[in-house]
């Protein structure tokens, strides 16, 4: 892991890439909704300053589903999510990071909270 909790990522083909700060792999969920039990992400939320996209901005696709409030993006030429964009509950702008899509770490070591979003 990072020290400094700043890390790299993106989709499968290298297209997308992005570095994040201020990521806390502690508190990372598992979500049961129709969406995220189909694609198996396991997600970490930060402030979208704290996101950075390095590259491929014009290679996203933008899905949404149920209330539209969440913008899932993926990359065009692979089809991976690697990040969400979306608002809290506060009304702050919020990015969701599939930590899968992070380098180097291992997302089924992580000690994962899930989510009921099923019911939710």
């Amino acid at each position: 892991m990072s020290e400094n909790n700043t890390f790299e990522g993106g989709c499968h083909c290298g297209a997308v890439r992005y570095r994040v700060s201020g990521l806390d792999l502690d508190k990372t969920i598992t979500c049961n909704c129709s969406r995220c039990s189909k694609l198996g992400s396991v997600l970490s939320f930060i402030p979208a300053e704290s996101f950075n996209l390095l590259s491929g901005e014009d290679k996203l696709n933008d899905y949404q589903f149920n209330k539209k409030v969440i913008h899932h993006l993926f990359c065009s030429i692979c089809g991976v999510q690697s990040f969400s964009r979306g608002v809290d509950a506060k009304g702050q702008q919020v990015v969701a990071v599939n930590v899968r899509c992070l380098d180097g770490i291992d997302a089924d070591s992580l000690n994962s909270q899930k989510f009921d979003g099923k019911n939710y």
